[in-house]
């Protein structure tokens, strides 16, 4: 029995470690950059008020929507484009070298046409008045669209011109709808069909309507962020991510022996789990400095939940309880401490969440993240590998199991003492 525990121990730790050594360089690189780490461009906007129209919430997020669109089509990897505050949207081009071709690209003026079949712009922006997302009838998403009074007029003509005929909707040139023509519209409404979900067609509805009331941005700032400044800064957070988690196994294997060194293999696990999480397959997160430090913070609340299960553990043994009844008293134990612990740090990154922005923010989405994986990987992987070196029957000292006492004394030393009919302990 004791053998067949110690070979399923150490396949699982062949399993984590070879998991860990083919997998980490994969996982590591497949995480996205920040602009911080790779160099580019970052361009701060403000939006201002024209005769056209004045800035609103909507406004803004429609000029954001068409940035993004046309920001999209120059091939980047992962650029952000944010609102920051009532009027100013942050644009970041992780790559792009060249700035004044970045803003001649991105601070063209919205073209929105409706074309027939032969191409010919029939209609343009001004002739729409609003664009709206809904369900059907048929509770399929489309797009409800009001014309002016002249653009009525004109896609009534449009439409009885092109009856089984297609109709293109571009902005910029691209193609955003071409539907078939089934009858001739009158009365200036209409709707779009094709969407797929209704935020498809939410989203729809936002180009519509940012082609047929533009808000004129100014540029307000542009700063280049040199591939000398990221790659140092890159691997400076590399040194410091190595050396945290190195820093915190020796910890673990000095203070707590063999617990530590299962301490350490759900470290490895945790690590891997969220950098799983953070890449392409799951999150397709960006990484940035202070994404890094939220990671690199989370690894010491992970190493925390270890610490209390492990003195909960050493509390029980002395109250003269077996190796295995301590154990699992002790995840027990703890449990509820990690819990509220972990809570109050969840309350705080959700705050800087919905509070915080940019750099604030990236570093609390990655704190909470941390936090929720180094819960999983405690109470069940910690869980699993202690019950198999107990099973394994090593040794049953509390010593090598983090207790500062003595190697040479045993957990039944701490045994309860009973009284024999002699009137003897025994």
């Amino acid at each position: 029995m004791r053998s067949n525990a110690i070979i399923k121990f150490i396949v699982a730790i062949g399993i984590i470690l070879g998991l860990f050594t083919y997998f980490i360089g994969d996982l590591a690189g497949s995480i996205k950059q920040g602009l911080d780490l790779q160099g580019g461009t970052h361009i701060v906007l403000e939006a201002e008020d024209t005769a056209q129209g004045q800035v609103t919430d909507d406004s803004v997020e429609r000029v954001i929507q068409i940035l993004s669109r046309r920001i999209n089509e120059m091939g980047l990897t992962e650029p952000v484009v944010q609102r920051e505050g009532a009027k100013r949207i942050i644009i970041e081009l992780p790559g792009v070298k060249d700035p004044d071709q970045a803003i001649k690209t991105i601070g063209k003026t919205a073209v929105l046409e409706f074309k027939n079949e032969a191409g010919q712009t029939v209609m343009n922006g001004n002739d729409l008045k609003d664009a709206k997302e809904q369900l059907a009838q048929s509770k399929k998403p489309e797009v409800a669209i009001t014309l002016s009074d002249e653009g009525a007029k004109k896609f009534a003509d449009l439409t009885a011109a092109n009856i089984g005929k297609q109709i293109a909707i571009t902005l910029d040139g691209q193609v955003l709808t071409a539907p078939v023509v089934q009858q001739a519209i009158t009365g200036g409404q209409a709707v779009i069909t094709g969407s797929n979900s209704l935020e498809e067609a939410k989203e729809l509805a936002i180009l519509l309507r940012s082609g047929a009331l533009p808000v004129k941005v100014n540029v307000m700032e542009v700063r280049t962020v040199g591939p000398t400044l990221g790659q140092d800064s890159k691997d400076k957070s590399v040194v410091a991510f190595g050396v945290g988690i190195g820093a915190i196994m020796v910890f673990l294997l000095v203070l707590y022996r063999l617990s530590g060194f299962v301490a350490n293999l759900a470290l490895l696990v945790y690590v891997m789990i969220l950098l799983l999480i953070l890449g392409p397959h799951v999150l397709n997160a960006t990484m940035t400095l202070p994404g890094i430090a939220g990671i690199i913070l989370s690894m010491g609340v992970a190493v925390d939940a270890n610490i209390l299960i492990f003195e909960r553990f050493k509390e029980e043994v002395f109250s003269g309880k077996s190796m295995r009844v301590s154990m699992e008293s002790g995840f027990k134990r703890a449990f509820a401490t990690i819990f509220d612990a972990n809570t109050s740090v969840m309350i705080t990154a959700c705050i800087l969440i919905a509070m915080g922005s940019g750099a604030v923010k990236g570093f609390a989405i990655n704190l909470a993240l941390g936090v929720l994986v180094s819960m999983f990987t405690a109470i069940t992987m910690s869980r699993l590998l202690l019950r198999m070196v107990i099973e394994c029957n090593f040794t049953s000292h509390p010593f090598w199991f983090g207790a500062n006492i003595s190697p040479s004394v045993s957990a039944e030393s701490f045994a309860p003492k009973v009284k024999t009919k002699g009137g003897k302990r025994k």
